[in-house]
């Protein structure tokens, strides 16, 4: 299998989707002639013409707003929000009219779409390119929300994503666009829209993670190992729907729990991660569940290192709960 970064990897989901359905469209700020900012769109407009890979205004409640209606018309429209900082002037469309068109027009439509996004910090962005706002999103009835974290699951979500009937906020972290290397598979596959992966089997804690954050939390559980301490590291890949089954099997096999995202603390995902293992995995718990998180600031600039959750922070959560 070749082996590629998660630029390359979307791009060859985009492509590959592409070529199958005709009715697949990209469209977004910058994303044709110059490929995106970060060029994950490169090469589809020379291949596939400008008009399934469109060039927008400046106006991301455009860009949804069309999007709706190619769903309409019976397209599949891919938008993309360059950051998604800048997802905020298209929040009413995709609460409103994306998240309820199914429901409000009694089945007869959808507003089938994948809407791309960068998300996260790790590039000295600053508080303007730097934003994790997945509990936002989650929290709207109608959205599936997914966050890869490897080149092979960012290649086969996108594809699944695709082809749901449903929409999907596809949330794609940055800081590993291109430092997450990995085997992708050539053509066609998919990575249910459903389903966590345990990557680093352990016994004493749990350590749930997504994005970006899931090389954190490994290098800490590798330290922790270090120690003595054997951690389960768990990449959530689909936020919503969640697949609490796989956290509650690991919980109620380690009694203890550790969440770890870049967003703020209050409110975050995190909590409702947390209530859920609550309800379900109460009586297995051996100590409090503990969150790792950003801070509830708006993102630095100059002490962003200080404000992720990286594995300088991970490791004494993880050592502190195993002593409870």
């Amino acid at each position: 299998m070749p082996q590629m970064n998660m630029v390359q990897a979307i791009n060859d989901a985009l492509r590959t989707e592409m070529r199958r359905d005709g009715r697949v469209v990209v469209l977004g700020e910058d994303v044709g002639r110059l490929g995106g900012v970060f060029r994950v769109t490169q090469g589809l407009q020379a291949e596939f013409g400008d008009d399934r890979v469109m060039d927008t205004p400046l106006s991301e409640s455009g860009i949804i707003g069309t999007a709706v209606g190619m769903a309409m018309y019976g397209l599949v429209p891919v938008p993309e929000i360059q950051f998604s900082d800048f997802i905020f002037p298209a929040y009413d469309q995709i609460v409103s009219e994306v998240a309820k068109l199914r429901y409000r027009s009694g089945g007869d439509f959808s507003a089938k779409m994948v809407i791309r996004a960068p998300v996260g910090g790790g590039i000295r962005g600053g508080h303007y390119h730097s934003q994790s706002p997945e509990s936002l999103f989650i929290h709207v009835a109608g959205l599936k929300v997914v966050c890869p974290s490897t080149p092979h699951d960012a290649k086969g979500l996108l594809i699944a994503a695709i082809r749901d009937p449903d929409p999907v906020l596809f949330f794609e972290p940055k800081r590993v666009y291109r430092a997450a290397k990995g085997e992708v598979p050539e053509g066609d596959y998919e990575v249910p829209l459903s389903r966590a992966k345990i990557v680093r089997d352990g016994s004493q804690v749990t350590v749930v993670a997504w994005g970006a954050m899931l090389y954190e939390a490994l290098e800490a559980a590798n330290q922790a190992a270090k120690l003595g301490v054997a951690a389960e590291v768990i990449d959530l890949r689909t936020l919503w729907p969640v697949d609490v089954e796989t956290i509650v099997q690991s919980v109620k096999k380690t009694g203890r729990v550790i969440v770890v995202h870049e967003a703020p603390k209050t409110c975050g995902f995190g909590a409702e991660l947390i209530a859920l293992i609550n309800e379900k995995a109460f009586w297995h718990l051996e100590a409090p569940p503990v969150r790792v998180t950003g801070f509830d600031t708006p993102f630095p600039y100059t002490l962003e290192m200080e404000y992720l959750p990286l594995a300088h922070r991970i490791l004494p959560a993880i050592m502190e709960t195993v002593r409870v």
